[in-house]
C-alpha cells in the first residue's frame, strides 16, 4: 500500500478554490499555501530541481535510472478546485466496505448519495469510498491526481532499481478558471510528453476535449419610475431571458452527453437597468463549435435590432481547443497507458470525450502532447464529489507502469 491516501486527506485539508475574472495567476492567493507544502514534500521525498514559480507553478524532477535515449514524460495534476461550490473546511466521510445503498452524506439536510441517481455507485460493492458530508466538495478535482503522482514519485525514488528515463512532475493552479497553463513553463520543464492525472472513475483514459468558449452577455436597459414607464422603460433583466430563450432549448448540458455540445448559462445577476449573463459554450467539432458562438452574436444583433443598437454587447473569448488534433500524431502515449491498463487487469479501457477540458488540452497545443488519465473520482464540482480508494491505489500502480514502459520508447 502507498501513503496516496494520506497524501490524499491532508491536500484537501487546503481550500485552494481558484475564482473567475481574476487578473491574476493564481487567481487566489490561498493557492500558495498548499503549493508551498507540495515543494516542500517533493524536496524531502528527494526529487531534483524543485522550484515554485511566482505564478504557483510547483515543478520537480525524478531522475533517470538507465542510460536509455528515451523521451522525458511528465504527469501533472492542477492544485485549485471549482468556485462552482464550497471548498472550505472539508470534511471528509470514509465509507469501509461499501453495501451498495444509500450513504448518508448529512443527516441534518438530508443529504444523500444514492444509487437511484448515480447508478454506477454499484460498482463499487466491497469497496471504500471517500465522500463529502453535504457541505462541500471534496477535492479530489484534482487533489487525488496530486496525490497519485506524489505517491508515484515517492515509490520510484525509493526503487531507484526500477529502470527509467528523466521523469517530470508539476501542479498548477487555475485550471478550474481556465488558466492553468497561462504561465506554465513547457521549455523549462523539459518534458516532451506528458498525461495530467485528471480524470474519472478507474480504467478511463482521455485524448479529446471539447472546443470551448466563455460568453458574457451585457445588456443595457433603461430604467423608468413604473408608474410612468409605458412606452419608455427597457427591461434588462427580461431582454436578457428574451437572450436565454432564444437559444437551442434542449442544447444544454442537462440533455446532452458524449459528442454533443452546448450552451450552458452559468449566472445571471442584474437589475433592469443592467444585467449580465454569462455562458460556457461546448462542442468537440470546431466547426459546431464555431456555429455556436455565430449563433451567441446573431441573437445579440436581432435583439438590437428590435430595441436599439448598443443594447446587447456579448464578448466570447476561447479558452481551449480539442486536443486530438495535437494527440493523434503521438497516439503512442494512448498504446502505452492502454499496455499498462491490460496489466492491471484492464483488457480494454474506456476511452471517451473528456466532456470538459484538462491542462492538457492547452498545452498540447503549446507543443507538449498529453492526453488524461482517470483518478478514480466521480461528480465533481459539488457536495455529490466521491472518490474510491482503491481506484486511487491503482491509479498509482499505473503511472509507476506507465513511467517504466517509456524507457523502451525511442526518442524522436
Amino acid at each position: 500500500m502507498s501513503r496516496v491516501i494520506d497524501y490524499f486527506l491532508k491536500y484537501i485539508d487546503f481550500d485552494t478554490q481558484s475564482a473567475d475574472d481574476a487578473a491574476t495567476v493564481p487567481s487566489t492567493e490561498k493557492q500558495f499555501a498548499l503549493a508551498k507544502y507540495l515543494k516542500s514534500q517533493l524536496e524531502e521525498l528527494g526529487l531534483s530541481d524543485v522550484s515554485m514559480s511566482d505564478h504557483c507553478y510547483v515543478y520537480g524532477t525524478i531522475p533517470a535510472t538507465t542510460d536509455a535515449d528515451c523521451p522525458t514524460v511528465g504527469f501533472l495534476a492542477h492544485m485549485d478546485t471549482s468556485p462552482d461550490y464550497p471548498d472550505d473546511f472539508t470534511r471528509p466521510q470514509i465509507v469501509r466496505n461499501y453495501d451498495g445503498g444509500e450513504i448518508v452524506l448529512n443527516k441534518e439536510k438530508g443529504i444523500l448519495l444514492s444509487p437511484d441517481l448515480f447508478p454506477f455507485m454499484k460498482n463499487y460493492v466491497g469497496q471504500d469510498l471517500i465522500t463529502t458530508d453535504g457541505n462541500t466538495l471534496l477535492g479530489a478535482d484534482d487533489k487525488a491526481g496530486i496525490a497519485e503522482i506524489m505517491a508515484m514519485a515517492e515509490y520510484l525514488i525509493a526503487h531507484p532499481e526500477i529502470p527509467h528515463g528523466t521523469i517530470k512532475v508539476a501542479f498548477t493552479p487555475d485550471e478550474e478558471v481556465g488558466h492553468g497553463v497561462d504561465f506554465f513553463d513547457v521549455p523549462g520543464w523539459g518534458a516532451d510528453v506528458a498525461y495530467t492525472v485528471d480524470g474519472g472513475a478507474w480504467g478511463e483514459m482521455e485524448y479529446e476535449t471539447f472546443n470551448a468558449a466563455s460568453l458574457k452577455v451585457t445588456v443595457h436597459g433603461q430604467n423608468i419610475h413604473p408608474g410612468s414607464a409605458k412606452g419608455k422603460m427597457k427591461n434588462a433583466i427580461l431582454i436578457g431571458m428574451e437572450y436565454e430563450s432564444m437559444l437551442p432549448s434542449v442544447e444544454k448540458p442537462q440533455y446532452t452527453e458524449l459528442y454533443e455540445g452546448f450552451f450552458h448559462l452559468n449566472s445571471i445577476s442584474g437589475n433592469v437597468e443592467e444585467t449580465v449573463l454569462r455562458y460556457i459554450i461546448r462542442d468537440h467539432d470546431r466547426d459546431l463549435f464555431e456555429a455556436r458562438k455565430a449563433t451567441a452574436e446573431k441573437i445579440a444583433a436581432y435583439l438590437n435590432d428590435k430595441y436599439g443598437e448598443g443594447t446587447v454587447v456579448t464578448e466570447i473569448a476561447d479558452s481551449y481547443y480539442n486536443m486530438a488534433e495535437k494527440i493523434r500524431p503521438h497516439m503512442y502515449l494512448m498504446d502505452i497507458a492502454a499496455e499498462a491498463f491490460k496489466e492491471l487487469g484492464i483488457d480494454t479501457p474506456v476511452i471517451r470525450p473528456v466532456r470538459g477540458g484538462t491542462d492538457g488540452s492547452r498545452l498540447s497545443y503549446m507543443g507538449l502532447p498529453c492526453p488524461n488519465l482517470c483518478t478514480g473520482g466521480h461528480n465533481y464540482h459539488g457536495k455529490y464529489e466521491f472518490i474510491c480508494i482503491q481506484s486511487m491505489e491503482k491509479t498509482v500502480e499505473l503511472l509507476i507502469k506507465i513511467a517504466e514502459k517509456f524507457k523502451d520508447v525511442k526518442k524522436q
